[in-house]
């Protein structure tokens, strides 16, 4: 039962994180989808990130569902989320910088990094709390390593 109760919080959570700041109705459809992306990343960060720190209790079934969601949500195929032209000098409502095209093969590694330590953070992340905090800095790093070359400041 926990599961699903689990599952639609996390929807739920996400659901009102992603229309928070931008109306994503009026955006391109992979603009959109990219967003929503990124939205299911953070909650499910936001989460494990919350254990690790100590702010909530460590819980190895929702850390194994939320880690879970990063490594098939990093997985994925993404490459339809990213089309020329769709970067912040000439699409409205997106981040993305001109250097993903111009750097498509460094771009593709850092995702593939990230699928890599998000793999490996949701083979330990429902183990214990020690575990989820050793594998927590690979996701972040490797989150930080493409959004600080290919993503626009706020």
């Amino acid at each position: 039962m926990l599961k699903p109760i689990i599952a639609a919080a996390l929807t739920f959570a996400t659901a009102g994180f992603a229309v928070a700041d931008t109306d994503h109705s009026k955006l391109p459809p992979e603009i959109q989808a990219r967003h929503g992306l990124m939205a299911n990343y953070a909650i499910n960060l936001g989460v494990l990130g919350d254990m690790a720190k100590g702010k909530t209790d460590y819980n190895a079934e929702l850390a194994a569902l939320a880690s879970a969601n990063l490594a098939a949500f990093a997985s994925t195929d993404q490459s339809l989320l990213w089309p020329e032209g769709s970067d912040a000098m000439t699409a409205d409502g997106s981040r993305a910088l001109p250097k993903i095209w111009e750097d498509r093969a460094d771009f593709d590694a850092k995702s593939d990094d990230l699928a890599t330590a998000a793999t490996a953070l949701a083979a330990v992340a429902g183990t214990d709390l020690a575990g989820l905090q050793s594998a927590m800095g690979g996701v972040g790093g490797a989150c930080g390593a493409c959004h600080k070359v290919y993503r626009e400041p706020k």
